[in-house]
């Protein structure tokens, strides 16, 4: 979305919400970055109630709005994925599903309830762990945000426990099942890294001022 068209000072973010828009306002931002934006598929795109104010916020302002959805998640170095395991010291060593948006690697953690501590003390909210805590890890498999239609292709793919940040109720009876257990970290913890590397690249590539809001998000 279109706004001022000078950009010297930008606002970022998880997601596009009123607060996070009022805020960038209140800061004097001329842009908004966010991994979720709007209009998503199957959703209602008329402009009306929150989706309204929303935008009459950003207009009445000046502000552009710039959203990266599955190019955030998937980016080799500044992706959400990527940014998780420089966050847990996961190395990485291949990739899987659609877009190549999940990723494969090794991780320090010996069992699996080691790792869902790891992953409790890095993002400042315990994750929920479904399976056997006591499985030992060689390979991991994770994609971060709503990814539990990729579990099963990451148990194909030979991981020993899939990390994500939702998990649905059939994912857990797959995890009893099939011997790998599942970690949800939660969506908005496992995505707030990504958008912060962008905006970190943007002000040492471009000079521009570059500002992460957390919003809180228990989800």
């Amino acid at each position: 979305m279109e706004g001022s068209a000078k950009v010297g000072r930008v606002v970022c973010g998880v997601t596009a919400s009123q607060a996070l828009i009022d805020a960038a306002a209140a800061r004097g931002a001329d842009a908004v970055l966010v991994h979720h934006g709007w209009f998503w598929k199957s959703e209602d795109g008329r402009v009306t109630g929150y989706r309204k104010q929303r935008m009459a916020a950003l207009l009445a302002n000046d502000i552009s709005l710039f959203a990266y959805h599955l190019p955030l998640d998937a980016h080799a170095e500044l992706g959400n994925n990527a940014q998780l395991a420089k966050l847990l010291g996961w190395r990485i060593d291949g990739r899987f599903a659609e877009q190549e948006i999940g990723f494969l690697g090794r991780t320090a953690a010996a069992t699996v309830a080691e790792q869902a501590v790891a992953l409790e003390r890095a993002l400042g909210r315990k994750p929920l762990l479904a399976g056997d805590p006591g499985k030992p890890l060689r390979r991991i498999a994770w994609c971060s945000g709503g990814a539990q239609d990729y579990f099963e292709q990451a148990i194909a793919a030979g991981a020993d426990c899939f990390i994500s940040g939702e998990i649905s109720e059939q994912n857990v009876h797959v995890a009893r099942e099939s011997g790998v257990p599942y970690i949800a970290a939660g969506h908005h913890a496992t995505e707030r890294y990504g958008v912060q590397a962008l905006a970190a690249r943007l002000r040492e590539d471009l000079g521009i001022e570059c500002e992460y809001l957390e919003i809180d998000n228990p989800v």
